[in-house]
């Protein structure tokens, strides 16, 4: 049951409900006016007590009970609408056992105060009159309802779970899958061009000759390859796992690309502070494709990375002086649509254009929350 604040629809539940009990008081024919007043005081209070009935139910079951017998006592011959309800809203919540408690001792109680109010009623006629304030059907009527209520909610709780529960069974099978099928698919070959590169530097090795730079990109590259796809298929294999790529490997991919013969540069601005895990490989996803694009299509001489750490935000920009130029709509691939799809799913925002000065821009900015 819930514990926030007090809903409009408890207030308007209760209110209701006070205004009957306040008018089936006022239209009894009464002479004492002290004990009128005590009595729409309790009429009032038992009605208004149900505003609580989601945040304390048992307590707004006792008030009131209390209520109830209060102002059957000075005279007030009211249905103990406010105590049915109290009923409903306690074994809703799962108080099965004090509500019987409390309907026996109100059943008892009722009776018992009928006896001993000073008009001299017989026995017959105040038991009728007890037995109208809170007739027994009403409770068992109030408890079922509540009781039912409670077990739908619990099946729905029920259906939800399993519901996730198939989802992730699902999504850990999919997993699976894909695992299995890159592991089928580019392992094998990775492997070849691995290699097939070591072995043709270490020939050149042995010859004494010069190992050619694109040479040792193509080994440097292969193995790099071969640890993201294993990382990777570590993570798709335990869902989610940390894969090894992220701001503090940065470095490492500007030095793969002077390898390949770029002139590449990395500068970090801004007081450096964590980031969420999604970001931080988004940043390096971004650095990544953006250099290898420089290195496969941009003819570029040199390339700048830059990151800046800003409140609330952290901005990647990859320069290079390329041939591109301004007027002319780059073909958006593959790697161009991987970045915007990553970028746009964290909040953030992306810009790949050609440069005022000649060359290719790629400019994001990903939103991290509030720096510590």
């Amino acid at each position: 049951m819930s514990t926030g604040r007090v809903g409009v629809r408890d207030i308007g539940i209760a209110v209701c409900v006070t205004a009957a009990l306040l008018a089936a008081g006022l239209a009894e024919d009464r002479a004492h006016i002290s004990l009128d007043l005590l009595g729409l005081a309790l009429l009032a209070a038992s009605g208004l007590a149900l505003a609580a009935r989601r945040q304390a139910p048992v307590a707004v079951l006792a008030v009131s009970g209390l209520c109830g017998v209060g102002y059957q006592a000075v005279g007030f011959d009211v249905p103990a609408v406010a105590f049915l309800f109290a009923v409903y809203a306690a074994v809703r919540a799962g108080h099965r056992a004090v509500t019987i408690i409390a309907a026996v001792l109100m059943l008892l109680a009722l009776p018992l105060t009928a006896l001993a109010r000073p008009l001299d009623l017989p026995v017959g006629e105040a038991l009728t009159r007890a037995r109208g304030a809170l007739e027994v059907a009403w409770l068992v009527a109030a408890a079922a309802a509540g009781e039912a209520l409670r077990q739908a909610e619990r099946r729905a709780d029920e259906a939800e779970r399993t519901r996730e529960q198939v989802a992730r069974r699902r999504a850990d099978e999919e997993r699976l899958h894909i695992a299995r099928e890159l592991h089928d698919s580019l392992t094998h070959q990775i492997s070849i061009i691995k290699v097939q590169a070591e072995v043709a530097v270490h020939l050149a090795h042995r010859r004494g000759e010069a190992v050619p730079e694109a040479l040792l990109a193509i080994r440097e590259a292969g193995r790099e390859a071969s640890r993201e796809l294993r990382a990777t298929l570590e993570a798709l294999r335990e869902d989610g796992g940390n894969t090894q790529c992220g701001l503090d490997h940065l470095s490492e991919l500007v030095e793969r690309a002077r390898m390949a013969g770029l002139d590449a540069t990395l500068t970090i601005e801004g007081q450096r502070h964590e980031v969420p895990a999604a970001v931080d490989r988004t940043a390096y996803r971004i650095v990544q494709e953006s250099l290898t694009n420089v290195a496969r299509h941009a003819a570029a001489a040199t390339a700048s990375v830059r990151v800046d750490y800003r409140p609330g935000a952290l901005a990647i920009r990859v320069d290079d002086d390329g041939t591109a130029r301004l007027g002319t709509t780059p073909t958006p691939g593959v790697g161009l649509l991987g970045m915007r799809e990553r970028v746009t799913a964290l909040g953030g925002r992306l810009r790949a254009e050609p440069r005022d000065e000649g060359g290719f821009s790629v400019h994001a900015e990903l939103p991290v929350g509030p720096t510590p």
